[in-house]
């Protein structure tokens, strides 16, 4: 081999150095040393010393942890749930339109292209019992409307599932109109001529034709939900009360707030073994459908 052939052949590793550097250090570097922080009885900074199992003991006694791992878990169903049913059915509308598709395509995808800080603070208005849509209604001569869930401990969670679902449905109607660009349309002609009705066709053939698109969704919905902060700071700040606490902002509140940093390292570690568990079982079942074509 020629010097300029290595060169070649070695030059993109070259380039890609400087990422995989990136990776080591910031990521998992950054890991290591919170899962190290986790085992010590650091407060207020980091200190030497190891405390065994103890600021996960004190984690999982923690009754406002507790709830924030309930909450997770039904804003995290239904927010999934929501996205993919939204986002699917936007798909399948805008692949039967003629005209316009790009304009539809570019409107619906925009709420996910915009910072939920942003758009967080505008539901807030639009839900606020006082200045938003219950007394728009009620203007509207409706006088017993009501429609306060961002100040109902018990429905808070579906504002944030209303909300981010709203969000992401324009990413999940992308990935599936991807998915859709695949399907040949003599499949759905074929189907036509033998009298099967269109709802049946998309359900029994279109959707498992994009299942592979569908699961690339359902992997960003999963990542999404586990990171849910933003939304949360945004809109309720975790109230009323604790009633919409999510694990994201628990770590971030003992992190900065409370400093016990020892208490928010273990809430991290806990929350990276979540996203592996969501995440491992879609990967692994996309990696064995692969391989199943591959030997075809």
């Amino acid at each position: 081999m020629t010097a300029r052939a290595a060169w070649r052949r070695f030059a993109p590793h070259l380039a890609l150095a400087p990422m995989l550097g990136v990776a080591l250090v910031a990521y998992l570097g950054s890991t290591l040393w919170t899962l190290a922080v986790s085992f010590t009885p650091s407060r207020s900074f980091p200190v030497a010393g190891f405390a065994g199992l103890a600021a996960y003991e004190r984690l999982f006694s923690n009754a406002r942890w507790l709830l924030s791992l309930e909450n997770l878990a039904l804003y995290g169903l239904l927010f999934v749930a929501a996205a993919l049913v939204l986002g699917v059915a936007l798909a399948l509308a805008v692949d039967r339109v003629a005209r316009g598709a790009s304009a539809l395509r570019t409107i619906f995808l925009y709420p996910y292209a915009m910072s939920f800080i942003a758009t967080g603070l505008v539901w807030q208005w639009l839900l606020n019992p006082g200045i938003g849509i219950q007394e728009a209604v009620r203007q509207w001569g409706v006088a017993g409307f009501v429609f306060d869930w961002i100040v109902d401990p018990d429905r808070v969670v579906y504002t944030l599932v209303l909300a981010t679902a709203w969000q992401a449905a324009g990413l999940v109607m992308v990935i599936a109109l991807a998915g859709l660009r695949n399907v040949d349309p003599e499949i759905r002609k074929a189907a036509r001529l033998d009298g099967i009705p269109a709802w049946r066709t998309t359900v029994s053939i279109v959707l498992p034709m994009i299942g592979p698109a569908l699961a690339t969704a359902l992997l960003l919905l999963l990542a999404s939900t586990v990171k849910l902060y933003d939304a949360v700071v945004a809109m309720t700040q975790g109230g009323p009360g604790t009633a919409s606490e999510v694990p994201a902002k628990f770590i971030m509140d003992h992190l900065f707030g409370r400093a016990n940093i020892a208490l928010a390292s273990a809430g991290s570690i806990v929350l990276l073994l979540t996203v592996a568990a969501l995440l491992a079982p879609v990967m692994i079942a996309r990696a064995h459908g692969r391989s199943r074509l591959g030997g075809r």
